[in-house]
Parts: structure tokens; C-alpha cells; sequence
């Protein structure tokens, strides 16, 4: 009983948020946009939640003497990232000890998880060359165009080729993500679903 209520309000809130986009209703709007600011309560809850659960586990691990440099390494990231957001007088995203922990230390940390892509793919690709030739080539032949394209060159070749990009960019490759969001979206849906009806339970 308990769960069916629940699916029954997470339903009619989804379903109130929806067609809020597809019908101009001061009133429906106003409905739509109170579901979200408490869509964006609960989300930071959660948060909330999850990071005291992560040092809970973490000084747990340390008090045990269980992988002490990870913890301590979560522990003190932690705190950098937390402590000027919630230090006396910060202004909070804009201030200066924020920007610089994202300047400093966030940024740099991004840039070298990107920088390891590179020699990903090239070992996914030749792997990729091993098992599946015809579909990993076509693969890497477009990687490669659109790497041609987004090269600085000057004139007019330069001119038609920052075009070029910028159509594949704005209409092939942004209708890939379109699928790719709605296919996640709906699939998250399905799943959120079937766990508040009880629907993906075990059956033996």
C-alpha cells in the first residue's frame, strides 16, 4: 500500500511537471515550479546525506586501519572543497577561496582525467581494429574528420572547414545526444517505476 501511494505521487508529480511544459496555466505553472524547488530540496538533502554517509565510512576505514591514504585522500579533498563554500562571510560559487580551490586544485584534476582519454582510445581503438574492423574503422574515420575539421587553419579553407564543424556539431551530433538523453530519461523512468510498483522484485 505504502509503495503503490508512492508511485501514485511520483507519478502525478512527473506527470504535473510535464505538462506544465506543453500548456502556457499560470496556475499549473505555479504548481510545476513549487514541485521543483522541492525537487531541488530533496536532491540537496540527499547530498547532504550522501557526503556524511562518505565520512562516515571514510573514518570508519580510518579507525580500522583500513586504507588509510584513500580515506585520508577523500577525507582532505573533501574538506578543501567544503570548507571555503562554508567558511564565515563567503559569498558562496563567487567566492574568491572557491574559485581558487576550482581554479587550483578542480580544474587541474578535470584536465589530467581528460588528458587520460587520449591513450584510452587509442587502445580501445586497437582493440576495437582486433575484433570489430569494419565498425571501429567507420568510427575513426569520423573522429578523424571532425578533428580536420576543428583544426586552425586560416583563409577560406579555414573559414569552410570552422562551418563544416559547426554543422556537425549543431545537427548530427547534437541529434545523437538528444537521442542518447531521451533513451536515458525514459529508461530511468521505466526503472523508477518498476521499483516503486514492485515489479522488479524476485520471484522464485
Amino acid at each position: 500500500m505504502r509503495r503503490s501511494i508512492a508511485a501514485a505521487l511520483t507519478a502525478l508529480a512527473g506527470l504535473v511537471v510535464l505538462v506544465d511544459l506543453a500548456i502556457a496555466n499560470p496556475a499549473l505553472g505555479g504548481l510545476a515550479a513549487w514541485l521543483n524547488r522541492l525537487l531541488v530540496l530533496l536532491a540537496a538533502g540527499a547530498g547532504v546525506a550522501g557526503a556524511l554517509m562518505l565520512v562516515v565510512r571514510h573514518v570508519g576505514r580510518l579507525a580500522r586501519r583500513e586504507d588509510q591514504l584513500g580515506s585520508v585522500a577523500v577525507l582532505m579533498g573533501l574538506g578543501l572543497v567544503l570548507l571555503p563554500g562554508l567558511a564565515p562571510g563567503s559569498t558562496g560559487a563567487d567566492g574568491p577561496a572557491v574559485r581558487w580551490v576550482v581554479a587550483a586544485l578542480l580544474a587541474p584534476l578535470v584536465a589530467a582525467v581528460l588528458a587520460l582519454l587520449f591513450p584510452l582510445l587509442l587502445v580501445a581503438a586497437s582493440r576495437g581494429l582486433r575484433i570489430r574492423a569494419r565498425e571501429t574503422a567507420v568510427m575513426l574515420a569520423a573522429a578523424a574528420a571532425v578533428l580536420i575539421m576543428l583544426l586552425p587553419i586560416g583563409g577560406q579553407a579555414g573559414a569552410w572547414l570552422a562551418s563544416a564543424a559547426a554543422w556537425v556539431r549543431d545537427v548530427p551530433i547534437a541529434a545523437v545526444f538528444r537521442g542518447l538523453l531521451i533513451g536515458v530519461a525514459a529508461t530511468g523512468a521505466l526503472t523508477a517505476a518498476r521499483i516503486l510498483l514492485g515489479s522488479d522484485a524476485s520471484h522464485d
